[in-house]
């Protein structure tokens, strides 16, 4: 991670009502250079109408959003902001080289330059052979590359991924993976929003999690998994694990043949459980995991409902 001490986009303590319901309730977050951070939720929690107050398409009714350009900081500069959508964006009757180029043009880019960037781009997502079609002959993933592209031709500072996944087989989704890895350590900020808990697990530094409006979860992706879960325990060994049965470190233990399955409950660390190994015990392999984010964001969502 290429992440600065001097964050791009502030968001503070921002509301948003509708009518009688309080959507957002009083939520405030970061965004740095070099940082892929990660905006999860439950379906109805509020985290598209965040979105939108972050994106500018909508407006807070207190707190503020405030982006740095040139050192300072000030209103969100929708030039250096991209934005993929979970909802399509494409016009389905124009032409895939052209709807890149209009976007880019839209952003302040030259027409020449944003034709070479995107023909590069639909080089690099193998759709070369289709810059001149419509949008409405893709697949529905092809149009997911498109509207990739769209978001991030114009090379901006902050871009904001909704639900970038949807559509794409294992293949392009590892692809899309590699590229956002790529944008983050040539420097961008990338929110990503999705609910495929491994790919956001395999890709952000950090992760705001909201459910009914408020902030549940926030930071360091690593240090919640050290603090909000039980460690996962496989041990290979020869010997006699009999004192597993009574070790008050232990739970959910489960033997299979030479190997040995368990959780150490949360709050204990692994090298605690390590001190209490017998000498004689013979260690063929030790495997130590903390709780995929999944377990993290259902057990939080439940406790918080």
């Amino acid at each position: 991670m290429a992440q600065t001490n001097d964050p791009l986009l502030r968001v503070k303590s921002i509301r948003k009502r509708f009518n009688s319901v309080e959507a957002v309730k009083d939520i405030s977050l970061v965004a740095y250079p070099g940082e892929i951070l990660g905006l999860l939720g439950p379906n109805g929690a509020g985290k598209t109408t965040a979105i939108r107050m972050i994106m500018g398409i909508i407006q807070p009714d207190q707190g503020e959003i405030i982006f740095r350009a040139n050192g300072r900081f000030g209103p969100l500069n929708r030039a250096r902001i991209g934005y993929l959508p979970e909802e399509r964006g494409l016009y389905a009757d124009a032409k895939v080289l052209d709807t890149l180029i209009y976007f880019a043009e839209l952003k302040g880019i030259a027409s020449g330059e944003a034709r070479r960037c995107a023909l590069e781009w639909l080089d690099k997502l193998n759709l070369t052979d289709w810059a001149r079609h419509k949008i409405s002959k893709l697949s529905k993933g092809m149009a997911q590359k498109v509207q990739f592209v769209a978001s991030i031709l114009h090379k901006p500072d902050l871009v904001l991924f909704d639900e970038p996944f949807t559509g794409l087989d294992p293949v392009n989704q590892d692809l899309f993976q590699g590229f956002f890895r790529q944008l983050r350590d040539e420097g961008m900020a990338i929110l990503l929003s999705s609910h495929q808990m491994n790919l956001v697990e395999a890709l952000c530094d950090s992760i705001f999690l909201i459910n009914k409006g408020e902030q549940v979860l926030y930071g360091d992706l690593s240090e919640i998994k050290e603090a909000h879960g039980e460690s996962l325990i496989r041990l290979r060994c020869r010997g006699d694990c009999s004192f597993l049965q009574t070790s008050p470190l232990v739970k959910d233990l489960t033997f299979s043949e030479n190997e040995v399955y368990f959780k150490l409950p949360q709050g204990v660390k692994p090298r605690q459980f390590l001190r209490t190994i017998p000498e004689d015990l013979a260690i063929e392999e030790i495997t130590i995991k903390r709780p995929p984010l999944h377990d993290i964001f259902v057990s939080t969502v439940t406790r918080s409902n």
